[in-house]
């Protein structure tokens, strides 16, 4: 498949749609002869009523702070927005996100990592991202099952396909109309770290190697659900980034 040409900045329209008006992605449809990873991959999108964008990256790449200047810029257009993050974003995914980072497990089996971070998932999917699709929603997360696979897939050596059918299945199948990979590189991404590393922040060189090289692996296959974005310069330099890939793929800022 060929690049894409570099995104330009979206168009600012005089009207902005309502939650109830918002448009969908457009369907893709997965080759015949798909394997698991490819079909359940594909960018097929959520099939629901509201638009989901998920936020990757390795820790220090600006996620957070992308996603809420996306919150804001659509808000402002006339959305409904919901942020949220994993794991985390429900009282009990909360609870299970600071046993994971809580460096007194670092001891921790990586089967069970994969299987807490999947819990946090589904608990999410089931009370606070489906509804709010249904009803119309444009819902960010920071981090989703594209961070399973790079961290417990690649990082922890689990491989691809039984994190992906764990998450299926924990998800009933819920996946991103468009996923945003944040690349910045390990100096600048070094200098944005807490002062006490969390647990996986802690992990040695080589493990944030290989969940680097997942993420690159990820995009190359799956460059039709999967964005990257340079994440170098000022948050609102990224930001016009962000934009213009979002109103690409979705259309959101000229609809």
């Amino acid at each position: 498949m060929s690049e894409r040409p570099p995104a330009t900045e979206p168009p600012l329209p005089e009207a902005a749609p309502r939650s109830s008006d918002l448009g969908r992605a457009p369907y893709r449809e997965p080759p015949e002869d798909a394997t698991l990873e490819e079909g359940a991959l594909a960018g097929l999108g959520s099939g629901l009523k509201g638009v989901f964008i998920t936020f990757e990256g390795l820790d220090g790449c600006g996620k957070s702070t992308q996603m809420e200047l996306l919150a804001e810029a659509l808000r402002a257009r006339g959305y409904v927005v919901l942020m949220t993050r994993e794991p985390g974003g429900t009282p009990l995914g909360e609870a299970i996100r600071d046993i994971l980072l809580d460096p007194r497990y670092r001891g921790m089996s990586p089967r069970a990592e994969a299987l807490l971070y999947a819990a946090a998932r589904a608990h999410l999917v089931q009370e606070v991202i489906r509804p709010a699709l249904a009803d119309g929603q444009v819902v960010l997360c920071d981090r989703y099952l594209d961070s399973s696979l790079a961290y417990q897939g690649y990082g922890r050596g689990l491989g691809a396909d039984d994190i992906i059918m764990l998450n299926v299945w924990a998800t009933q199948g819920l996946f991103p109309d468009l996923t945003l990979f944040l690349d910045l590189e390990e100096p600048a991404r070094s200098s944005r770290l807490a002062a006490v590393p969390d647990r996986l922040e802690a992990e040695d060189e080589a493990f944030h190697r290989r969940v680097e090289a997942g993420y690159r692996e990820l995009l190359v296959q799956h460059r039709h659900r999967i964005r990257r974005i340079d994440a170098t310069g000022d948050p609102a330099e990224v930001q016009r980034r962000v934009q213009a890939v979002v109103e690409e793929e979705l259309e959101l800022f000229s609809h």
